[in-house]
């Protein structure tokens, strides 16, 4: 009856267009993210591909290892010898290019020091260039520093309780310095590009929960559907396991394949380093590596896709209307970008499901919620929820879909 359920919505022409749109994202995303990575050669041009990768990683190879204060002081120095080289001060772009040929080694390091010389909610690519070596000292501790003075400033010192600020600084002094650092563009373009597939894939499968339940009464065959032995029992476990098999089978499809194409390009490595070696994980509160973020990404993305869905599907038993039920999606996923600028917002729309779908934002965030005396960042508390919310709206389906009468 499962099997049968699933072969009723992808044999429709909006089923099988579905997967042919799922297909066509899958290599839109996929192009882009392996297109993140580029290299600039000694003559100033850009090029990409499997060439562009290889010799990158040769050059940020380079500098792998723990980032101490003697590779700070490194990074300073050979930032500055190729400042004064007269590429770099040229005025034509090209000759500037050829100068930045010489400093991709390092720039994810390069970006590191400047994010340290700026302010919390700042960043200027251009501070290393008027860095001294006296500078690598404080890097890490500038990171705390910075922190702690936008804490105690006018746009935060009464945006957040001091329990919270307690919270933010310990979650930065627990992490373990000196940083290890390996290239890790592989990892970095699979998050960039990650939740556009996953975004993409749960507004896709919205086009093909919707029909699961109100379809019987949009072909006028709920008389049938229920008057049946097992209609009101086996026909509606059928249909609710359909919706679960249909969107597990889909979200773990395109995020392998996204998975096995972007870092079989770009590679695996870096899959240990902390995401604060890299320029946008710098100020996240979560001491996790890349292969983690990747992990709670996709696992999000799986939670978030199937609280959703099914929230969609319970939507469609309720109101019996496919088009109402297909537009909740938009809803969760658009409504935070119109009032997220409203202060007194922010904390609910933290904990929306769309939160789930977008890790990789999120572990950027400083979401985080008091219970008791206890402060607690926005993820677990979303990993928690969301499957207790998911494994409640089931049976909450089953019973309003088995009570409904006959038109």
């Amino acid at each position: 009856m499962v099997r049968f359920e699933v072969k009723k919505i992808f044999s429709r022409a909006g089923g099988k267009l579905a997967l042919l749109l799922l297909f066509i994202i899958l290599v839109i995303v996929s192009v882009f993210a392996v297109r993140y990575v580029d290299y600039t050669d000694e003559n100033g041009n850009n090029t990409y591909g499997f060439q562009a990768v290889r010799l990158l990683r040769e050059r940020k190879s380079e500098w792998s290892g723990y980032l101490t204060e003697d590779v700070f002081a490194a990074v300073i120095k050979e930032n500055a010898a190729i400042e004064a080289t007269p590429e770099a001060k040229s005025k034509d772009f090209h000759e500037n290019n050829k100068a930045y040929a010489k400093k991709q080694g390092f720039s994810d390091i390069r970006d590191i020091i400047n994010s340290s010389l700026s302010s919390f909610r700042e960043y200027n690519y251009y501070l290393i260039d008027g860095a001294n070596v006296d500078d690598s000292k404080y890097v890490y501790q500038r990171r705390i520093s910075t922190l702690q003075e936008w804490l105690n400033s006018d746009e935060a010192k009464d945006r957040y309780s001091a329990s919270q600020k307690e919270f933010f600084l310990e979650k930065y002094q627990e992490l373990d310095t000196p940083l290890y650092y390996e290239d890790a563009d592989g990892w970095k373009a699979l998050l960039e590009y990650s939740q556009t597939i996953i975004m993409l894939t749960m507004l896709i499968l919205s086009f093909l929960v919707c029909g699961i339940f109100s379809g019987e009464y949009q072909l006028k065959a709920d008389a049938v559907f229920f008057s049946t032995a097992e209609g009101r029992r086996k026909g509606i476990r059928a249909k609710i396991l359909a919706g679960l098999v249909m969107i597990t089978i889909v979200y773990w499809g395109m995020v392998i394949i996204y998975s096995l194409v972007v870092l079989g390009i770009l590679g695996t490595s870096g899959w240990n380093c902390p995401i604060q070696t890299s320029l946008y994980g710098w100020k996240s509160l979560y001491n996790i590596t890349f292969f983690e973020d990747y992990l709670f990404t996709i696992i999000g993305g799986y939670i978030g896709n199937l609280a959703i869905l099914f929230a969609e599907m319970l939507l469609s038993v309720i109101t019996r209307s496919a088009v109402i039920s297909i537009t909740f999606p938009f809803v969760i996923l658009f409504l935070p970008s119109f009032v997220g600028g409203i202060d007194r917002l922010s904390e609910f729309l933290g904990l929306f499901p769309d939160q789930l779908l977008q890790i990789g934002v999120a572990v950027r965030l400083f979401n985080t919620y008091e219970i008791g005396s206890k402060v607690f960042g926005a993820l677990p508390i979303l990993f928690i929820s969301y499957p207790i919310i998911v494994c409640l709206m089931i049976p909450i389906i089953y019973q309003i879909y088995r009570k409904s009468e006959i038109r």
